[in-house]
């Protein structure tokens, strides 16, 4: 894959995003994408409704999941208002973490 990537660097030169499209931005339509995807889904045999949003939707949950911060998810998921992004909190099961104070964390238990 690395090999394919390099090549396509040197070839394409991708200026904003990785795969340039043809919008007037750079990047893929969305109708481009979802085409890509129905492809790609025929070739593995899934059968599961799979769409570009669910795709997402995973990608935000693995984060939450990661334990990365719900502020970051929602900068990287481009939302405006966190309250799109907190949507996310009731599917993720992030792992638990005990209450402390920080100032637990000030001297170390020696």
């Amino acid at each position: 894959m690395a090999k394919g990537l390099r090549k396509y660097f040197l070839v394409e030169h991708p200026y904003t995003w990785i795969f340039n499209g043809k919008e007037a931005d750079g990047r893929y339509s969305v109708k481009g994408l979802s085409w890509v995807m129905r492809q790609a889904l025929k070739k593995t045999g899934i059968t599961k409704d799979v769409s570009l949003h669910s795709l997402r939707h995973s990608y935000a949950t693995h984060l939450l999941e990661d334990g990365v911060n719900i502020l970051t998810i929602k900068a990287l998921l481009g939302h405006a208002n966190i309250d799109t992004t907190m949507i996310y909190l009731h599917v993720a099961n992030p792992p638990s973490v005990l209450p402390h104070s920080p100032l637990d964390t000030l001297y170390p238990v020696k």
